[in-house]
């Protein structure tokens, strides 16, 4: 089992395939999904899922610290993280898409916080907000609002 379902298990929740899926997506996804895409993207292999226990899923999973929630992306939906390394997300204001952009010296920053903090850092968040390359070469000179 993953940390996610690991999780679920000791929040009392049991371990259904729709939970399983939902944690899977989590921990395989790339594309920092909303509740929404991931309950459409599991609707077909289970008909009887609902957009409550999706919800609920990543409310324990958030409440746990076992995934970000990254806030809306311009489109008004919060979308997740199930990567806790350090990292920054790239979110573009036109296509509310959220990238990955990894750099080393996140690490380095992290080190120094722990350092002269005193704390022992859990997970860490930077968001950088702009227009994305291919929306910049379509011709999107302004931000979405």
């Amino acid at each position: 089992m993953n940390r996610l379902t690991e999780g679920l298990k000791a929040a009392g929740l049991r371990l259904t395939p729709q939970r399983v899926a939902i944690c899977k997506i989590l921990e395989e996804s790339k594309d920092h999904p909303t509740a929404l895409m991931i309950y459409h993207q599991l609707l077909p292999q289970f008909p009887t899922l609902s957009l409550a226990t999706v919800y609920k899923t990543l409310n324990v999973l958030k409440s746990m610290g076992l995934v970000h929630a990254l806030g809306d992306a311009g489109d008004g939906a919060e979308h997740f993280d199930a990567d806790l390394t350090p990292h920054i997300n790239l979110v573009c204001t036109k296509c509310h898409r959220v990238v990955d952009f990894d750099e080393a010296r996140i690490q380095e920053i992290q080190r120094a916080v722990e350092q002269r903090s005193g704390y022992v850092i859990q997970g860490a968040r930077i968001v950088y907000y702009g227009l994305c390359p291919q929306c910049r070469a379509n011709g999107s000179l302004k931000e979405s609002a």
